[in-house]
């Protein structure tokens, strides 16, 4: 699959059950930050297991442009020779981050204390996204940032030579803006203080430890407390990526709608400030146990072993376990159409300005498949009609996200007639062998 050029329709139909092992790509998150982390680094970086979707090769092709060397050796592992904190050279050309809202926000935070001018552009969809939430705190340490109405890339950034070290309150919860706070942290003198009043993803401030930096987190009143000791000498590491939760949602859900399924997906990371979807699903009354529980770079991680579940019921799920999880709400919302009753989904602002409206993208597609939905600006609710008892038989408008388009042809493999989506084009970005991994596992997903 290609996450650019011409649309690839496809398909999805009920089938046999799904078996067998699911192998799943590794963690998108992790491998941004291993990519930059080690770019900014003193000496050689080994990285395993990389997610090899298109969104994190142009992550490694941005860091080649700004003068770290980055090698491919095959089969996930690679090496990045880094540059040090505070040096990234002046890129010769624009760097294009493709559809990645993650790498584009991680990397402007990374160049932004460096005195260097750099401008950034992605596909159709990224360039639809907006940048201000990022380039208002990277303002704070003095860089400076001209794009399209709106705060919008195509979009130039100039590195400021003498940055001033910030305190910034995260106003929404977002593990991107964070993450590019502390980044930009890295090259400022004394202390820079993140806090965000709901915990996000903490892969950064994971993987900032292991780097060597000095950094503190704090749980107080006012929410958790990040506090980052400007430019350090980050050390090399070697890195193996866990398997990314984000894409094990997929075949996770789609064994618990098709019937008589039984799937087990290996070595996935169960991070507390990633796994909300399994939490959930738990809760909704899915047969989905984790086994053989470890830690593996400072990451948990279990085996996650998904049966059919005919039974499920609708919850409403906790507005505080959103961050954790909003990267799963659409798959999760193809679930509830599967189980008895009202799933409400609340706090969840933020898949408004993802790859698409998420929310919107979602309710018109459920809608088209028979399935009821009531949405606002920051919530949705989807009313179950229970196993065997959705119509299906819908085209559905990817909107060049990889998620809806990947959401949809899971619902397909249980719903009474095939699903289809205009263009799975998109899913290269973030599981490129979503296709074979599917049919691998005997579901009926092709190309139309």
């Amino acid at each position: 699959m290609s996450g650019h050029g011409d649309p690839i329709p496809m398909m999805s139909q009920r089938g046999p059950a799904l078996t067998g092992e699911a192998h799943v790509p590794g963690d998108k998150s992790i491998s941004h930050r291993s990519l930059i982390l080690g770019a900014l680094s003193v000496g050689e970086t080994v990285i395993e297991g990389l997610l090899e979707g298109q969104d994190v090769l142009d992550t490694a092709k941005a860091m080649r442009a700004f003068g770290a060397e980055v090698t491919d050796h095959g089969e996930g592992r690679w090496s990045v020779h880094g540059v040090g904190v505070g040096g990234f050279a002046e890129p010769a050309g624009v760097i294009d981050c493709g559809n990645s809202g993650t790498g584009v926000r991680l990397i402007m935070g990374a160049m932004a204390t460096t005195p260097i001018t750099v401008t950034f552009t992605g596909d159709a969809s990224l360039c639809t996204r907006p940048m201000g939430r990022v380039t208002d705190p990277l303002a704070l340490f003095g860089a400076k940032a001209e794009g399209r109405e709106g705060g919008r890339l195509p979009m130039t950034i100039t590195g400021v030579r003498d940055p001033m070290p910030v305190r910034y309150t995260v106003p929404v919860p977002s593990a991107q803006v964070k993450s590019a706070v502390l980044l930009a942290g890295l090259n400022a003198p004394g202390k820079t203080v993140v806090i965000e009043k709901e915990a996000t993803r903490d892969h950064t401030e994971r993987m900032l430890v292991g780097f060597g930096a000095e950094i503190t987190v704090e749980e107080t009143e006012d929410g958790r407390v990040i506090t980052l000791t400007g430019q350090p000498e980050l050390k090399p590491q070697h890195i193996v990526v866990p398997r990314d939760p984000s894409s094990a949602a997929f075949p996770v859900c789609a064994a618990l709608i098709a019937e008589g399924s039984d799937v087990l997906v290996p070595n996935i990371g169960l991070n507390p400030t990633r796994a909300g979807l399994f939490e959930t699903l738990r809760e909704m009354g899915a047969d989905l146990t984790y086994e053989n529980p470890r830690e593996e770079g400072g990451e948990p991680v279990a085996d996650l072993r998904a049966r059919f579940s005919p039974d499920m019921k609708g919850i409403e799920v906790p507005p505080a376990r959103a961050a954790s999880m909003i990267d799963e709400y659409p798959v999760l919302s193809v679930v509830a159409a599967f189980a008895e009753g009202p799933t409400v989904m609340r706090g969840v602002r933020e898949l408004r300005v993802k790859e698409s409206d998420r929310i919107d993208a979602m309710a018109q597609g459920l809608r088209a498949a028979g399935v009821e939905v009531e949405e606002g600006e920051d919530w949705w609710i989807v009313h179950g009609l229970g196993h065997g008892k959705v119509p299906g038989g819908a085209t559905v408008e990817s909107r060049l996200d990889h998620r809806i388009a990947m959401s949809f042809l899971v619902m397909g493999l249980a719903t009474n007639a095939p699903m289809r989506v205009d263009d799975g084009g998109p899913i290269a970005t973030s599981f490129p062998v979503f296709e074979p991994l599917m049919t691998g596992l005997g579901a009926d997903v092709r190309r139309a």
